[in-house]
Formats: structure tokens, C-alpha cells, sequence
């Protein structure tokens, strides 16, 4: 089942900047082949539900083994079974529907 999940991981106890932390989990959906994009505030994955969990799961264990005693995440899933689209489907059906000199 393909799925888009919205992730936002957070490493506790590292300090403040978490940047290196989230670059790593970058490489891993890179590696993996997942389609992703990183925002403000966390990265949206697409790809197929085990290939997605398979590196939600890499992201915590290499969190961990930078150093991090916790981890805290928040994930929005979703799922589409009448047709297929993509995150950048989604964002243009927005941006189509702007006003005029929006």
C-alpha cells in the first residue's frame, strides 16, 4: 500500500541544535529511495507502507546510536486507494486553486 507520512522526529538530550541528527535520517531516505521532502518542521516520505516504517524505524535506531537517550516523534499517515498521487500532485492541486495575483 503506498502511503504519504508526515514525520517529525525530535532527539532529547543532545542539546539544541538537532540538524546533524536530521541529516542522517535525510541519508537513510535517500539510500532507501524514497521519494521525500524536508520542511520547516519535519520531512514528508512517500513510498510503499513497509519501505516507509523500514526507514522510520532506521531514523530511530541511528538517532540512537548517535548519542540520543530519547526520541520523540510525531507522524501523520495517509492513504489512498482510489487513485495514485504524489506529494507533488497534492501541493499543485493547491496552487491551482489560488485566486488570480495570489
Amino acid at each position: 500500500m503506498k502511503i504519504m507520512v508526515d514525520l517529525c522526529l525530535i532527539p532529547i538530550g543532545v542539546g539544541v541544535s538537532l540538524s546533524s541528527y536530521i541529516a542522517q535520517c535525510l541519508a537513510i531516505l535517500e539510500e532507501k529511495g524514497l521519494a521525500h521532502s524536508l520542511h520547516a518542521y519535519g520531512t514528508t516520505i512517500e513510498g510503499e507502507w513497509d519501505e516507509v516504517m523500514d526507514a522510520v524505524k532506521a531514523c530511530f535506531q541511528t538517532i540512537h546510536r548517535m548519542g540520543a537517550p530519547r526520541v520523540h516523534a510525531s507522524m501523520k499517515i495517509g492513504s489512498r486507494t482510489d487513485r495514485a498521487q504524489t506529494m507533488e500532485d497534492k501541493v499543485q492541486s493547491v496552487r491551482n486553486k489560488m485566486p488570480p495575483g495570489s
